[in-house]
């Protein structure tokens, strides 16, 4: 497989240096994720709170579920496109994590041939 002892310390160099940056991606995009999670739960707990306020102060039946009506649908609507830019985010972290990783391969791939 390996010529000699160069090749050979040249792909472990590699492969460590893949690893490395796969780390850090991962690591980045870790800290993206919860701060996006962080500032969902920031507004969504004061959307809630703000929503509380509102339902303390109607005065009939009608206009509590009026204004149930309405949280419900703008919360759903909220979460919707929070899971969504989740769900992107995801996306972005394995297709980064497994960039070192598929560049290694194929540098190994043409070793071996």
């Amino acid at each position: 497989m390996f010529k000699n002892l160069e090749e050979m310390q040249k792909f472990g160099k590699d492969q460590l240096e893949s690893a490395t940056a796969t780390a850090t991606t991962l690591s980045k995009s870790v800290q993206e994720i919860a701060a996006e999670a962080t500032d969902y739960s920031k507004k969504s707990l004061e959307t809630s709170s703000q929503f509380i306020e509102k339902l303390l102060g109607v005065k009939s039946l009608d206009s509590a579920i009026q204004l149930q009506s309405e949280y419900a649908k703008s919360a759903y609507e909220g979460f919707v496109a929070q899971a969504t830019k989740f769900g992107e985010l995801y996306t972005n972290l394995a297709k980064e994590a497994f960039k070192p990783v598929e560049a290694a391969v194929a540098k190994a791939q043409a070793v071996a041939k």
